[in-house]
């Protein structure tokens, strides 16, 4: 998820695959011009960033 996250987070796409409903906000804003996508690499580099359903990233 890391480097889904690093190459195409701008878009969103890590948040798709982690089943959250609000990957769209990222894909119009190009993950709030890059704010939002590097708090996202950050808290996934940490593991504070869960699975929508509440699971680890593993």
């Amino acid at each position: 998820m890391v480097l889904v996250c690093f190459f195409i987070g701008g878009l969103g796409i890590h948040r798709l695959l982690m089943g959250h409903k609000n990957w769209w906000l990222m894909l119009i804003t190009l993950g709030g011009c890059g704010i939002w996508t590097l708090i996202d690499f950050i808290l996934i580099l940490t593991g504070n960033l869960k699975m929508a359903d509440g699971r680890d990233l593993k």
